[in-house]
């Protein structure tokens, strides 16, 4: 997480809000020969997530001989931010982002639940694709979906800590911010989502 107070001082409730919204991160933590990590959809509810991994995966496989202290690392838009944008003199480059870290204990769940996580997974993110009408679990063939899902474990992560940055420009006036935000959302500017990281530094002009 930066060290800037500026870039930091959003609610947990906020970034918890965020992190949901988003729904996709890694989650690390400390194995036998080093770190892991794995890339994951989740959900989010409170101070609970939710997911799963692969059954070979070296995560899943450290989780079977009991729980672990893990970071599900959610990343949200983020762009290059050139100095020529703020209309100011002796500024340098930087780079804006989003960013949250949930720290807490990780577990595999009871795989009595599987189905059901892979349904609630599911609905979450099929209700974003309206008007189509939502896939479901059981258009699939089900001794099939039965053999998929012995290829997953379930797993929950109970959320003890919150730490985020919304890093945008706050340490730079209004006027500056926003030709900087006007500059990442005409395109070609290394990042991902710049439109979006545009808008959250249009937003944050109250944040400073």
């Amino acid at each position: 997480m930066h060290p800037n107070s500026a870039f930091r001082h959003r609610a947990d409730a906020e970034a918890l809000d965020f992190a949901a919204a988003r729904g996709f991160g890694i989650v690390t933590a400390q194995g036998p020969d080093g770190p892991l990590a794995s890339h994951v959809p989740f959900l989010l509810d409170g101070a609970r997530a939710e997911g799963h991994f692969v059954r070979s995966t070296a995560l899943a496989r450290a989780l079977a001989k009991g729980p672990l202290d893990a970071l599900l690392i959610v990343s949200g838009p983020d762009g290059y931010i050139s100095p020529d944008w703020y209309g100011e003199d002796d500024k340098v480059p930087t780079w804006n982002y989003v960013a949250v870290h949930l720290r807490g204990r990780l577990r595999l769940s009871p795989e009595t639940d599987m189905r059901g996580h892979v349904d609630r997974l599911s609905a979450r993110f099929e209700a974003t694709l309206v008007p189509k009408k939502p896939w479901t679990s059981d258009k699939m063939d089900q001794e099939l979906m039965g053999r998929m899902m012995r290829t997953i474990v379930p797993w929950e992560l109970s959320v003890t800590g919150v730490e985020s940055t919304f890093k945008l420009n706050q340490n730079r006036g209004a006027a500056a911010r926003n030709r900087a935000a006007d500059a990442l959302a005409a395109g070609g500017t290394p990042g991902a989502e710049t439109a979006a990281l545009a808008a959250l530094m249009r937003a944050a002009r109250d944040d400073h």
